[in-house]
């Protein structure tokens, strides 16, 4: 038990320094370079073009990548813990598609210049929300939720509104169009403190609250009945869990569009390293999303540097490499 405890302290710790010197390099690297000592320097006086590339730019990116990496990465072990299936991610239930669609409407009809302000990030949201409502209700049965119709209804859910996103864009001018598949792609590059406080604010709630369930989750990896026999409340955990992994995602996709692979490959990741413990996995993937998501931002910003890649690009990418890379090792262990 000693020694478990120190091992995680020690993941924990090593994570944390990780996140630490990510957080520093993205500060460094960009269009304009900066040394450790000329970043010293800069915030030292407080004042200057380069104080306010870094305080107005850089750091509102770094933390709205930490806040959604670590949402993301959160909400997709919950979805793994409740449905004891390590393939689940936040957007297998629709929450993207439904996110994307309401955006894609929302171009389309020109709200976002006729309104203006947050109504992007707000269609993105209610969009979310009103997709996971959705798969809610149709996944009631008459004395608890089936989370394997839950499951399958997410996934039919995502793809109805990916068609009809698909058929707005088709039908609509190539300005909206373009507007749209940037969104989709995912981008850090949202500069308004209040929407970035939201997502951190929530990101780091969603952590905290999901530790309140940390034993059931546990628990749940018997199975719901066996979960049931050791005395937990598996239809109110569910409920509770499936909103905290809800409200995550929808507010990291309302802000900084659909990034993919972050819910899928970290949790799977940290699994194999520290364990299936959710006590210790809660944190770590938690951490480990957000280590990813700003590494990936910084690939984005200086592969083809001036200009920029949208994130989801890279966290496919790099994503999609790591989890077969990681499958292929696995297979060959065995």
């Amino acid at each position: 038990m000693q020694n478990r405890k120190i091992k995680w302290a020690v993941s924990v710790t090593v994570l944390l320094v990780l996140l630490a010197g990510s957080i520093l390099f993205a500060m460094m690297v960009g269009e304009i370079r900066f040394s450790l000592n000329e970043l010293i320097e800069v915030f030292s006086k407080k004042s200057g073009i380069e104080y306010t590339i870094l305080t107005r730019i850089r750091l509102p990116r770094i933390m709205l990548g930490v806040a959604v990496g670590g949402a993301l990465s959160l909400a997709g072990v919950l979805l793994q813990g409740i449905y004891r299936n390590p393939l689940v991610e936040p957007y297998t239930l629709g929450i993207s598609g439904g996110a994307s669609l309401a955006v894609a409407i929302t171009i389309v009809f020109g709200l976002n210049l006729s309104i203006g302000g947050y109504v992007l990030p707000a269609a993105g949201f209610i969009g979310s929300v009103a997709t996971v409502f959705i798969v809610y209700l149709l996944s009631m049965g008459r004395y608890s939720i089936n989370i394997n119709k839950m499951l399958l209804i997410g996934v039919m859910v995502s793809f109805i509104a990916s068609s009809a996103m698909m058929f707005l864009m088709s039908t609509t001018t190539n300005e909206n169009l373009q507007s749209i598949i940037f969104w989709v792609m995912g981008s850090l590059s949202e500069t308004d403190t209040l929407l970035i406080k939201i997502v951190f604010f929530v990101s780091v709630a969603g952590l905290l609250a999901s530790y309140l369930f940390a034993n059931s989750l546990n628990a749940l990896r018997l199975g719901v009945s066996e979960a049931g026999h050791l005395g937990i409340n598996t239809g109110l955990a569910i409920r509770i869990l499936f909103i905290i992994a809800s409200l995550m995602t929808g507010v990291s996709v309302a802000v900084a569009g659909v990034i993919g692979f972050v819910g899928l490959v970290i949790p799977h990741l940290t699994r194999m390293i520290v364990g299936s413990d959710f006590r210790i996995l809660l944190i770590t993937s938690f951490l480990g999303g957000s280590i990813f998501v700003v590494l990936c931002d910084i690939v984005a910003r200086m592969i083809i540097a001036p200009n920029e890649l949208p994130i989801g690009v890279i966290t496919g990418m790099i994503g999609g490499l790591v989890f077969i890379a990681v499958l292929g090792r696995s297979n060959a262990t065995k």
